[in-house]
């Protein structure tokens, strides 16, 4: 991400009428912009994930900046027209999106026609939170390893099927990335919804697996109705102890977290990023957020903003190459 232009007085002001009259207009200026509510945006519906993590942290991160926080869904085009509406917002430090791996990582390579650019029309604020994918089968799959896995998709490739939310959901892109790092031939199956491709791998599939979220799935594995291969992380995680990463199976490079964070329309003051990424990382601390978060799947992600956006354009080079790699296109 390009970094925030400040820039400085070109001139000394010689009147000091000159000068008492700008200091009114900025005093003003800053009431205005102190009494508006701190608004994030939710680019997706309510209820999922993007959601309910906005819904945790905004109250308190606008209480700590003395103020009142608000939870608005903008949905639709895949996330495009809420990313829209914010990289169209004033820039005053009252305007957030709660961004996610979906429409700021992985959007970009996707759809050729986006109305937004990441790079031009955001400013990354701070990282919060990720949930892990993981690989997970039916328990009468003949798969218990990604061993098994990668030996029969090599000698029959595309003979395993893989479900998904949709075509460029996180789900099928989870999957597209293990494709690239394994070389293997996998055949994709969208569903509508994450729920209906878990509920069909749960009821019968026994040559399909699936990519997808902890939160989607933990029920499932825990009621014995699912069974886990292997987390796509790089360190096992505390909830699932008995489940290995890719890289103790061998894979490399498959590694995904659908992650989320705050991003704000590009020219916000270096100030108010600074107050906002404070306050957000201290709320993410809070053992209150902590605990709520550890009920949805979800872990914190502690960073300063210059990491945070290093990692976002990480995060979309690395996509970048796998659309390419699968030759997805889609129309926005």
């Amino acid at each position: 991400m390009k970094a925030i232009k400040h820039f400085g007085a070109a001139a000394l002001v010689a009147a000091a009428g000159l000068g008492s009259m700008l200091a009114g207009q900025g005093n003003a200026l800053a009431q205005s912009t102190s009494d508006k509510p701190i608004v994030v945006v939710v680019p997706f519906s309510p209820g999922g994930g993007t959601d309910i993590l906005a819904r945790i942290v905004t109250p308190r991160i606008a209480e700590k900046l003395g103020t009142v926080g608000v939870v608005e869904n903008k949905t639709g085009a895949a996330g495009a027209i809420g990313a829209q509406y914010v990289a169209r917002s004033a820039p005053d430090g009252k305007t957030l999106m709660m961004g996610s791996i979906s429409e700021i990582g992985i959007n970009p390579s996707l759809y050729p026609k986006l109305p937004y650019d990441v790079e031009r029309d955001y400013v990354a604020v701070s990282p919060l939170a990720a949930t892990p994918m993981l690989l997970v089968v039916n328990p009468a799959s003949p798969i218990k390893t990604i061993k098994d896995l990668l030996d029969i998709a090599r000698a029959d490739p595309g003979k395993i099927n893989f479900g998904s939310a949709g075509v460029g959901s996180g789900a099928h892109m989870a999957a597209e990335l293990f494709i690239y790092a394994t070389g293997i031939k996998l055949t994709h199956v969208p569903y509508k919804g994450t729920g209906a491709a878990v509920a069909d791998l749960v009821g019968a599939q026994k040559d399909m697996v699936m990519f997808t979220t902890l939160p989607s799935a933990s029920a499932f594995i825990k009621s014995g109705h699912l069974r886990p291969i292997a987390m796509a992380t790089k360190q096992r995680i505390a909830s699932m102890p008995d489940v290995p990463t890719y890289a103790e199976q061998g894979v490399t490079g498959a590694d995904m977290e659908y992650w989320y964070g705050l991003v704000a329309p590009k020219g916000t003051p270096a100030a108010a990023i600074q107050s906002l990424h404070k306050a957000a990382q201290e709320v993410i601390k809070q053992p209150a957020v902590v605990d709520s978060l550890d009920k949805q799947g979800l872990e914190t992600r502690p960073g300063t903003t210059q990491e945070f956006a290093d990692f976002i354009k990480a995060d979309m080079d690395k996509w970048s190459k796998v659309v390419k790699s699968a030759n997805i296109k889609l129309d926005q």
